[in-house]
């Protein structure tokens, strides 16, 4: 009985009654239904129908074999029905990805789109690592920085980040505030650890103060915005994510070479689905005020 094809033909002689009735309806020859019938009463040991002149009736076998093929067909019809659902419904998992610079306003916006859809479980990742969409790990991506060029990703700008340089009331008692650029390389710095840091911002930094200026460093966002408020050095932020820190000094209103573009990646095979249509909706509702920052 591993031989579903052979299962399927016989399913559709006992359901038409004529090896011709089974052969237009699986769209093969006729000869191989004839053949796929054979075979499966060798196997079995078993006639499933019996030959006359009208064409195939089933034996006591036969009507078994029918009774649990339609169950199966019924089955995998139903399994079909919610396979394709899955893409028609807004129900399941939603997963996104992000970087974390945005992800009070972002989770926001998912708690809200997920109070329009309660039958929704919402996965939000971050951190360092890229999680590939191309291999199923989260259904919508933000990422920052050039646009990502994997050929099956669907990739749409979004927003743009203007980073200022911050410090804290502290920091500015204790060490004083830059007036220009050229007063930078005298004070502290707080930034990310990861030297190979692309952002826009830090490769400006470092062609501006000596390394040694460079004091503070960690590997996530919210260590560096806690260093910054605690008065470790100055420090890089995006309006948007100053928002929840409002006591922060801006000491140098945000510049175009500070800038990061924002990108919303989907991939090709997941874009279209109703579930992932809306999310985008939603977000780039949101978005328009957060882009006034």
């Amino acid at each position: 009985m591993d031989n579903w094809d052979e299962i399927k033909t016989a399913y559709q002689v006992a359901r038409m009654g004529t090896v011709s009735g089974a052969a237009e309806v699986l769209a093969v020859h006729h000869a191989t239904v004839i053949r796929h019938i054979d075979s499966l009463e060798k196997r079995l040991g078993e006639k499933l129908f019996q030959r006359h002149a009208r064409g195939y009736t089933a034996t006591e076998a036969g009507r078994d074999l029918l009774t649990v093929a339609q169950s199966t067909e019924d089955q995998f019809a139903q399994l079909a029905n919610r396979i394709r659902g899955h893409g028609e419904t807004v129900t399941g998992e939603l997963v996104v990805t992000s970087i974390a610079e945005i992800s009070p306003q972002l989770t926001a916006a998912m708690v809200s789109f997920q109070a329009d859809y309660p039958g929704l479980t919402l996965r939000f990742l971050t951190g360092q690592r890229l999680f590939r969409l191309d291999y199923g790990e989260a259904h919508v991506a933000l990422r920052a920085g050039t646009a990502p060029s994997e050929p099956d990703y669907v990739v749409q700008p979004f927003m743009v980040l203007h980073h200022a340089l911050y410090a804290s009331p502290a920091y500015a008692a204790a060490h004083g505030l830059p007036k220009t650029d050229a007063d930078l390389a005298a004070h502290r710095f707080v930034v990310s650890d990861n030297m190979d840091n692309r952002a826009p911002f830090y490769h400006w930094l470092r062609g501006m103060v000596p390394p040694e200026a460079l004091s503070f460093r960690a590997t996530e966002p919210a260590p560096i915005y806690d260093a910054i408020r605690a008065g470790a050095g100055l420090g890089f932020v995006s309006r948007i994510a100053a928002l929840a820190m409002p006591e922060l000094i801006e000491v140098m209103p945000p510049r175009p070479e500070w800038a990061a573009n924002l990108w919303l990646v989907t991939h090709v095979d997941l874009h279209r689905t109703l579930k992932v249509q809306r999310f985008l909706a939603h977000l780039k509702g949101a978005a328009i005020e957060w882009q006034k920052l």
